[in-house]
């Protein structure tokens, strides 16, 4: 038995959806243990091309369990739509979904973009779905849980005691706030909304226990990157939710889970997208985003590129206790004339280089040698160019841990192993 927790190296966006759609095929079971609707994993499969916000990526294997844990924030209508979309392209889904996990609803979609707007110039940079108050409801003990959607009554009576607390608040904050329905009308629409996948919710550590005990390899996936974890992460443009690989046991249903493996996933590049800062930002970005399609999966929004960022990368390797490090969009380098590494910071704080970042710092770059050639057709080490293999091998030696996978293209099989 294998569990295997997949986890983000950087800001997110580093291409996790890929790697776990790969490891899914002989996983018994894919579990997102944190986050919600607010980031997109993008697989391509013999299936087609799936942005999934909130299905696990080991969602397309017929054999394998697709767990939404209880760490999680869930949208419901959302997630019915990402069923129907994946249900339409013929995957048969087998899901599971923590009773235990919290609901996400409109009104805190709606508190989300209010907030943003007052803060104005000094915003988050939030998707706007609502993740931040829907995790702080359940903190402050006014969540509405999933599993109460099987009991109707106690969902109508929470909802009443969480608009109690919440309208007041809203509306002495926000003066343009309006919110019109009513506790029944909330229920109501929960009830509708969540049809396709209420018979699903259960709690999920039984199903997971059963199969640890048969010895069956379980797949954890993080949403977001180590730069955005809520404690140790570039603070306050964080994500409102643990994302590292210590989380995977408590957010999926195990909290005694001991993984044998922690991928962390890195981009051969840095990109970033929403506020905060990103010290090896290149001048010239646009063309090298569009060439490497580099747009938030939930909003669109272009990222910002810059050169591999060593510093921070190892810092996100450390975080997350990483074994090893998947290496993806190494094709999108072919071609690059001005390839080179950041190996220190130079600046105020260089002697601690952690998150939170500062324009203070400034990047200390390695030149490295370019190639040319078109790698997306490489399934070997040695067959990339040898100016290919030496930049992962800097950046092996520069992590501390091995690069044992690294992704050459979108599709599936696009992937060298060493």
């Amino acid at each position: 038995m294998s569990s295997i927790v997949v986890v983000g190296a950087n800001w997110g966006d580093e291409g996790k959806g890929r790697i776990v759609d790969y490891l899914a095929d002989s996983a018994a079971a894919s579990i997102r243990f944190q986050g919600g609707n607010n980031a997109g994993h993008t697989v391509v499969n013999d299936f087609g091309t799936f942005k999934l916000h909130q299905l696990p990526s080991g969602v397309f294997n017929p054999g394998c369990i697709a767990v939404l844990g209880p760490g999680m924030v869930i949208s419901p209508a959302p997630l019915s739509q990402e069923i129907a979309e994946v249900k339409e392209a013929g995957v048969n889904v087998n899901l599971c979904i923590s009773d235990r996990a919290t609901l996400c609803l409109p009104i805190h979609a709606l508190e989300d973009t209010l907030e943003e707007l007052r803060l104005g110039d000094g915003a988050y940079g939030s998707t706007r779905q609502g993740i931040a108050p829907a995790y702080g409801d359940r903190v402050m003990k006014k969540g509405i849980l999933v599993g109460w959607l099987k009991q109707p009554e106690v969902l109508r009576e929470r909802i009443q005691f969480m608009l109690d607390w919440k309208l007041p608040q809203l509306k002495a904050l926000y003066p343009t706030f309006e919110f019109t329905q009513t506790a029944q009308e909330m229920t109501d629409w929960l009830l509708e909304v969540s049809a396709p996948w209420r018979d699903a919710i259960c709690n999920v550590s039984e199903p997971l226990k059963a199969l640890q005990a048969k010895d069956e390899n379980l797949l954890f996936e993080a949403q977001l990157g180590a730069g955005r974890d809520l404690v140790y992460g570039e603070y306050p443009w964080t994500t409102s939710s643990n994302v590292t690989a210590a989380y995977a046991g408590l957010g999926s249903g195990l909290p005694a889970l001991r993984p044998e493996r922690i991928i962390a996933v890195a981009k051969s590049f840095s990109s970033s997208v929403g506020t905060g800062t990103l010290i090896t930002a290149m001048e010239e970005q646009d063309s090298f985003r569009e060439a490497a399609n580099e747009y938030g999966a939930v909003t669109g929004r272009p990222r910002d590129m810059g050169y591999f960022d060593a510093v921070a990368t190892r810092n996100g390797v450390e975080l997350q206790a990483a074994t090893e490090v998947a290496l993806t969009k190494l094709d999108c380098l072919s071609g690059m004339q001005d390839l080179k590494i950041c190996v220190n910071y130079d600046g105020d704080h260089s002697e601690n280089p952690i998150w939170p970042q500062t324009s203070a710092l400034a990047p200390v770059y390695e030149q490295m040698e370019g190639w040319s050639e078109d790698i997306t057709g490489c399934r070997t080490f040695e067959s990339l160019p040898v100016a290919a293999q030496k930049y992962v091998l800097r950046v092996e030696a520069l992590m501390g841990v091995p690069v044992k996978m690294i992704s050459v293209g979108p599709e599936r099989a696009q992937m060298i192993l060493r």
